[in-house]
């Protein structure tokens, strides 16, 4: 039987466990998230909870810097429960200040990408309706550009360093701005400091807000091979289901109050947001942010500094770490475990880790839609499996199907379809594309292709879908093909994936000429205008024509096959 859940993890491992795992999940601790952050504030109050560049802010300090926010976005900007908030800022204190005061005010979140183009943006702010923004300086000449043809009222402008407090605030802003000239000009003269916002919501009264489990907590974008970004709505009880399920999975070993997480992930990224926001959060955990991952050797200082437990990231941060020339100073004593998702981890990758660090790299496999995580590996050295991507979490069902919708044996490939609390509750004002994606008994269709083996874990084999996986954030085919074709010399293209050592996948791009004149260098530098930096070709090659179907649909498939044989 392929249709799998922990009644057979009893069988393969769970009676080893330390702690037994349950087969579900059947009473949860708190109803919403803002149950969970006041749970923790209440019980881990003195305790740091988040720090980013050597400075940091307590639970009790959250608990006051989330209330003034909250009332600054009830009292002074007006908003109502069931707005939409959209949240653009990398990893700063600043993040989950707006992000849980927001929450506590009943809205929901847009969690906006910091890399998205003008066009991008526009897209997400009118499609989500969005009303009010928090901004990092650094993109807000590309809000300037889009602002007028949304309905955003309110618009809320932070700086890197503005909650790091005293000399400091102004030497890491004056250097951003200033030394590495990376806050381009702009003009919102109705914008506001997000300091300046804390300021006075710091005079005015919070009125906490009854929030249920089925409300949407956050609208977290995503997208298939039609390139059209849909809001996969998580209500607060999506979260908090995957929460529960994910702590009980790896609470094993970790104690409530003493457990520090780098975060190198943006929170912005739901595998982020849910395992090393809200679920330390639960643990009382304390979250050191990482604002610049790419940033190799300031990411190594840290986690050399900082006595962490717990570490988690994508292939191409665990490579990059690895191939660090100082990577051999970090101590890995304390660290019980690392976690990946997003991206596959190279087997090469995951054997070099646990050879040089004595940890092994646990993988789990999720998508937006479900919160994320689906499955996770054994949180256990020894007992991990490498190259699969784990076991469903508890109260988690798992079907490998066929293209009919019926599961299939063993071993054999199929889609992953997944069943659980953590399964979104559909897109955002888009029943079509909702219904798409759920069968009629309510089995969610992942467009992933794998299987399961004699012991119940699953690997990930292949996508069904033509998106390419770009150091764990998605890029879909058609946007790429649209933004390539109106550039005017350009009269066709199909875009791919093709392997990349240190991105996983990076895009190559296909072109036929409509102007004979057009260079590789003229259309670059017209996607890099256009296009999220992770978008961008990096390899363009001219062509006569595309392999097409007989109605005249660009054959991706053929490219890739064709790339392969050229490569082998």
């Amino acid at each position: 039987m392929t249709l799998f859940s922990m009644e057979v993890q009893e069988y393969t491992w769970v009676k080893n466990y330390p702690n037994k795992i349950p087969h579900e999940i059947s009473g949860y601790q708190y109803e919403t998230l803002t149950t969970l952050l006041e749970r923790a504030i209440e019980e881990y109050g003195p305790l740091p909870a988040f720090e980013c560049m050597g400075s940091g802010i307590s639970y009790d300090e959250l608990d006051k810097l989330t209330q003034h926010f909250a009332a600054y976005l009830q009292q002074e900007l007006g908003l109502n429960p069931g707005a939409c908030i959209a949240i653009q800022l990398p990893n700063t204190l600043q993040y989950p200040v707006a992000m849980l005061g927001a929450l506590r005010a009943g809205l929901i979140v847009v969690n906006t990408n910091p890399l998205y183009t003008s066009r991008e943006m526009k897209y997400q702010f009118m499609d989500a309706a969005v009303e009010a923004i928090v901004i990092l300086a650094n993109y807000a000449d590309k809000l300037e550009t889009v602002l007028p043809e949304t309905v955003i009222r309110h618009v809320i402008i932070t700086e890197v360093g503005d909650l790091l407090g005293g000399l400091k605030k102004q030497v890491v802003n004056g250097m951003v701005k200033h030394i590495k000239k990376m806050v381009p000009k702009y003009n919102l003269p109705f914008s506001i400091r997000f300091s300046e916002a804390l300021k006075s919501g710091s005079y005015k009264r919070f009125y906490p807000v009854t929030v249920a489990s089925e409300d949407i907590a956050f609208l977290q974008y995503t997208g298939d091979t039609t390139g059209i970004s849909k809001g996969a709505q998580l209500t607060h009880g999506n979260l908090i289901a995957n929460i529960e399920q994910f702590s009980t999975w790896i609470g094993a070993g970790l104690q409530h109050g003493k457990e520090t997480v780098i975060t190198a992930m943006p929170l912005y990224h739901i595998m982020a947001l849910m395992g090393n926001c809200f679920t330390m959060m639960k643990l009382g955990g304390s979250n050191i942010l990482i604002t610049d991952p790419r940033d190799t050797k300031a990411l190594i200082k840290t986690m050399r500094r900082k006595n962490f437990s717990i570490f988690s990231g994508v292939n191409t941060l665990y490579n990059s770490l690895l191939n660090h020339p100082d990577f051999l100073k970090i101590d890995f004593e304390q660290v019980k475990f690392c976690a990946a998702g997003g991206m596959a981890v190279k087997t090469i990758v995951a054997d070099r880790w646990r050879s040089m660090t004595g940890v092994p790299i646990t993988e789990g496999y999720g998508l937006t839609e479900t919160s994320p995580i689906l499955t996770f590996n054994i949180p256990l050295a020894g007992k991990e499996r490498v190259g699969t991507v784990g076991l469903p979490l508890p109260s988690t069902e798992i079907m490998i199907a066929n293209e009919a919708g019926y599961e299939v044996p063993v071993g054999e490939l199929g889609e992953i379809y997944a069943k659980g609390p953590q399964v979104m509750a559909g897109y955002w004002n888009n029943p079509e594309e909702t219904a798409k994606v759920f069968t009629t008994d309510g089995w969610f269709k992942t467009g992933d292709i794998g299987l399961m083996d004699q012991d119940g874990f699953f690997k990930v084999v292949d996508r069904k879908k033509e998106m390419i996986l770009v150091s764990g954030f998605n890029v879909y085919p058609n946007e790429v093909e649209e933004v390539a074709c109106s550039h005017p010399k350009v009269l066709e293209s199909g875009a791919i994936g093709v392997a990349d050592d240190k991105s996983s996948e990076v895009v190559k791009l296909f072109v036929v000429k409509k102007d004979p004149s057009l260079s590789k260098e003229e259309l670059l530098s017209y996607c890099i205008d256009h296009l999220a930096p992770y978008k961008i070709p990096r390899h363009i090659e001219f062509r006569e024509q595309l392999p097409k179907t007989n109605v005249g649909k660009v054959l991706r498939r053929q490219l890739m096959e064709e790339e392969i044989l050229r490569n082998i």
